[in-house]
């Protein structure tokens, strides 16, 4: 079995969201563990969210299971339910198919790090609650920039 050492694994800062949708996420750090294995049935990330950092945009995947695992720090877990602070040690886990709009933000004064893990499916697609985005399928064959569009399905940047 091949080791992954985190240390070697490249670090990619801030998001594709297309802009203003961006700037909450643009200091997120995140180490793709299980693409530098080879690994494409699933996703294991290394998260660092810098103080005043959200992981994301809040949202929700048709088709995708997701894991959060905090190892350091503290985030703040903002679903449609409410607000739930995580602490080392704490997990959260969001169904695919359940429409729970959810991210992390870092309200501390101190970098927070979490794992993330998730399905990957070619067949999933997503809304943002929040704002005025969605995703579509085939983020993975195409690449995240190019499946976002208003929830009116106009696509981002061809305005």
């Amino acid at each position: 079995m091949p080791m992954i050492d985190p240390k070697t694994v490249k670090t990619s800062q801030g998001s594709s969201y297309p802009a203003p949708f961006d700037e909450p996420c643009r200091d997120r750090e995140v180490q793709r563990l299980s693409a530098a294995g080879g690994l494409t049935q699933f996703g294991v990330n290394i998260v660092t969210l810098p103080p005043g950092t959200w992981s994301s945009q809040r949202h929700w995947h048709s088709h995708e299971d997701e894991f959060a695992y905090v190892l350091d720090g503290e985030v703040v877990l903002v679903e449609d339910e409410g607000e739930t602070l995580l602490r080392a040690g704490d997990s959260a886990a969001w169904p695919g198919g359940e429409r729970n709009g959810h991210h992390l933000q870092n309200r501390s004064d101190r970098d927070a790090v979490f794992l993330v893990a998730g399905s990957r499916s070619e067949e999933d697609f997503g809304e943002y609650p929040d704002i005025d985005l969605k995703f579509s399928t085939g983020r993975y064959a195409g690449g995240l920039a190019a499946v976002f569009r208003h929830k009116n399905g106009e696509p981002y940047g061809e305005e």
